[in-house]
């Protein structure tokens, strides 16, 4: 998997961190995460008083953990803020939940729509409470795509959402198991796995 965007590298380490966040019932570490985005093809860059920065040759990113909330700035290589988005874990007391959202790092300039609905796990019981539509990137010979599982395209169809582009909230174009986003572009694939 290349990671080319902010959003190539959001998505999967979103997906991630909730399913750590399942399985432990604690929002993951900086250490964890700095396997993780290794295991991503991110490469270590600097470390160093509680935050550390990772690069490949498309993105930074910013890892800040800090007790039970822990965020990723991704920035584009070529520094466009516009473009950039943060990956927030942390455990909301009020809800008794954690949650994982991912959100445009600035508001007013971001250029797209994050379609994305946040991963809301129960702080009690561990169970998903929402229904996000989260993948992975590959690419072929037409460009890169989002791969779900067919898991997750089931909580998509269960909670309607399923023509609802997840990477930028536009309307997705289905032909079998691939679909076309109409505004953005990236195509959508679901796999069994």
């Amino acid at each position: 998997m290349r990671i080319y965007e902010p959003v190539n590298l959001a998505m999967p380490l979103a997906k991630r961190l909730g399913k750590i966040i399942g399985e432990r019932g604690d929002v993951p570490d900086g250490e964890t995460v700095r396997g993780i985005l290794k295991e991503l093809g991110l490469e270590e860059a600097c470390l160093g008083r509680g935050v550390t920065v990772f690069r490949n040759g498309d993105v930074i990113a910013l890892v800040l953990p800090q007790g039970e909330v822990l965020m990723v700035d991704i920035i584009p290589a070529s520094r466009e803020l516009s473009d950039a988005l943060e990956v927030i874990a942390y455990r909301d007391r009020q809800l008794n939940a954690f949650i994982v959202e991912i959100l445009p790092a600035n508001d007013l300039e971001y250029e797209g729509n994050i379609g994305i609905e946040p991963i809301i796990i129960d702080a009690e019981t561990l169970e998903l409470e929402s229904s996000p539509v989260l993948g992975h990137f590959e690419e072929d010979e037409k460009g890169p795509f989002l791969v779900i599982d067919r898991e997750t395209y089931e909580l998509g169809r269960e909670s309607g959402t399923t023509d609802t582009c997840p990477v930028c909230g536009g309307e997705l174009a289905w032909k079998g198991s691939e679909a076309y986003c109409r505004d953005c572009g990236y195509r959508v694939k679901v796999v069994r796995e």
